[in-house]
C-alpha cells in the first residue's frame, strides 16, 4: 500500500467513526479526498494543521421544527435545517431544497460540494446548504406561503448579506424565494440581498433561472473543444425536467444541437429527430402548470418510455441534470458502448461511484457539477454584486460574465493538469484546483 493509499484509508475510517449513516455525504467526501490525497501528503504543515479534516467537518448545523397551518385548520410540521460549511472563501452561499428526500446527510454534501464549486467560481462565497423535508408539490398555494413564512420565521436569524446568502434549489423556485424574501423584510425591516433568485423587479438578476443549464452547455463546448468536436448536429442526451434540464436543452438548441430526451421520475420521453424550439416552449408551459411528461408525448411529438433512464438511448454528449446518484453503473456502461463523446453533470453528483468508474475506465470525459454545473451559483454571486451597489446588469453583460467564468473554471482545470500527469480527469483537476484554494486560505488564517 502506497503512502497515498494508507493516508487515504486513515482518513476514510476516521470520517466514517464521525459520521455514520451518511451515505451521500460520504460519497462527495471520498471523491475530494481520493483527488487530493497525492498532493496533501506531501503538505506537511496542513497535515499537521488537518485542513483537509476540518473542511469536511461543517462550520455549523442548525436544525429547527418548521410548524405551518394546513388549509383544513390542522396543524403540520416539518424538520429544517441550515448546514453552514465553510466560510474561508466568503460569507456562507449555497441553495435550499424543499423535498421529502432532503435528510442531515443529503444537505451535508450539498453543502461541502458548495464549497468547492464557490470556489471556483472567482467570486467570494464560501459554501454552505439548506432545506427541509416539506414538498411543495402536495401543498396548495396558500399552504406553501405558509411554510415558507414559516421556515423563515427561523432562518432569518442566521443569514444576511454578509453572513450567509441561500439561493434556491430543487422545489424552491423563484416564487418560494419570494415569499421567503418578503418574510425576511418584514422581520428584520432592511432592504439587502440576504436571497438571490428574486424576480428581476426586487434585486433579481437577469439569467439567473436559465444559469445552470446555460453553464453546463458552455463546459461541455470548452470539453468539445479540447476534443477537437463541436456541439453543433451532436446528440444530446438530458435527464431533468426542472429548470437545469429545461435551460441546458434550450442553449443546447441555441447551439445547433440536437436534443434528444428529457426525463422526470416517472421515464423518459425521446424525440427521435430532435426537440424543437416550440415543442420545448411547450414542455415548459405544461411543466409549469403541474403536467407529467407521460401527458405531454402526444402533443409534443416524442415517443415516452415508462420506467427508461435517457441514458440508453443514443447520443453523442450526456448531460445528467435531474439529480444525485441518477446514473449508475449499468447506464454508464450503455452510454461508453454507445459510443458518447463526454459525460458533462447539470445535477449534483448525478453519478453513483460505479458509473464514474466506468466512464473513467472507458475513458470517456466528465465534467463534474462542481465545475459544470457552477453557472448557477456563479450568477448567484452577480445578483449578491448587483444588490450591494444597487445596479441592475442587462441579460447581455449577465451572460457574458457566466460565459467567462465558465471558461475560467475550464482553465483552472487545465492548470491543474498541466502540472501533473497527462492522464488527469475533469473530476481530479477540479477537486484539486479548488481544494488548494481553499485549504491556503485556511491555512494562511491559522484559526479554529
Amino acid at each position: 500500500m502506497t503512502d497515498t493509499d494508507a493516508a487515504l484509508t486513515e482518513f476514510m475510517e476516521a470520517h466514517d467513526a464521525r459520521n455514520p449513516g451518511e451515505p451521500e455525504f460520504r460519497q462527495a467526501v471520498e471523491d475530494v479526498a481520493r483527488s487530493v490525497m497525492p498532493w496533501y501528503v506531501t503538505q506537511d504543515r496542513m497535515r499537521r494543521r488537518q485542513v483537509l479534516e476540518r473542511l469536511t467537518e461543517p462550520d455549523r448545523t442548525v436544525s429547527f421544527r418548521v410548524p405551518w397551518e394546513a388549509d383544513d385548520g390542522s396543524v403540520r410540521f416539518n424538520r429544517g435545517w441550515r448546514v453552514q460549511f465553510s466560510q474561508v472563501m466568503g460569507p456562507y452561499k449555497g441553495g435550499l431544497r424543499f423535498a421529502p428526500s432532503v435528510n442531515q446527510s443529503v444537505l451535508k454534501f450539498l453543502g461541502f460540494e458548495q464549497i468547492f464549486k464557490n470556489t471556483l467560481t472567482g467570486l467570494p462565497m464560501g459554501g454552505a446548504k439548506g432545506g427541509a423535508d416539506f414538498d411543495p408539490k402536495e401543498a396548495s398555494e396558500a399552504e406553501l406561503r405558509r411554510f415558507c413564512h414559516a421556515f423563515m420565521d427561523e432562518l432569518y436569524r442566521h443569514i444576511g448579506p454578509d453572513v450567509d446568502v441561500p439561493a434556491g434549489d430543487m422545489g424552491v423556485g423563484m416564487d418560494e424565494i419570494s415569499l421567503m424574501f418578503g418574510r425576511y423584510l418584514t422581520l428584520k425591516n432592511t432592504w439587502h440581498g440576504a436571497l438571490t433568485g428574486k424576480g428581476s423587479t426586487f434585486g433579481g438578476s437577469a439569467v439567473r433561472t436559465e444559469a445552470t443549464g446555460y453553464g453546463c452547455v458552455y463546459f461541455a463546448e470548452l470539453m468539445l473543444e479540447r476534443l477537437d468536436r463541436s456541439i453543433e448536429d451532436a446528440r444530446v442526451a438530458i435527464s431533468g425536467s426542472g429548470n437545469v434540464a429545461l435551460y441546458a436543452a434550450e442553449k443546447a438548441l441555441d447551439e445547433g444541437a440536437t436534443v434528444v430526451t428529457l426525463s422526470d421520475s416517472g421515464g423518459t420521453l425521446v424525440f427521435e429527430d430532435g426537440l424543437d424550439r416550440d415543442t420545448l416552449e411547450t414542455v415548459k408551459t405544461r411543466k409549469g402548470d403541474g403536467a407529467r411528461l407521460s401527458e405531454l408525448a402526444d402533443e409534443t411529438g416524442g415517443s415516452y418510455r415508462d420506467g427508461a433512464a435517457p441514458w440508453g438511448e443514443q447520443c453523442d454528449i450526456a448531460l445528467p441534470c435531474a439529480t444525485q446518484n441518477e446514473m449508475d453503473g449499468d447506464a454508464a456502461k450503455a452510454l461508453a458502448d454507445n459510443g458518447v463523446w463526454l459525460v458533462c453533470e447539470g445535477a449534483n453528483m448525478p453519478l453513483t461511484s460505479d458509473a464514474a468508474q466506468t466512464l473513467r475506465d472507458a475513458g470517456i470525459p466528465r465534467g463534474p457539477g462542481k465545475a459544470s454545473n457552477a453557472g448557477g451559483v456563479a450568477v448567484s454571486g452577480l445578483e449578491e454584486s448587483q444588490n450591494a451597489q444597487r445596479l441592475y446588469w442587462s441579460r447581455d453583460e449577465v451572460d457574458r460574465q457566466l460565459r467567462d467564468i465558465m471558461r475560467g473554471i475550464h482553465d483552472d482545470c487545465l492548470e491543474v493538469a498541466d502540472g501533473h500527469a497527462d492522464d488527469m480527469d475533469y473530476v481530479t483537476c477540479a477537486n484539486l484546483a479548488a481544494f488548494q484554494r481553499v485549504s491556503r486560505a485556511l491555512d494562511a488564517f491559522w484559526v479554529f
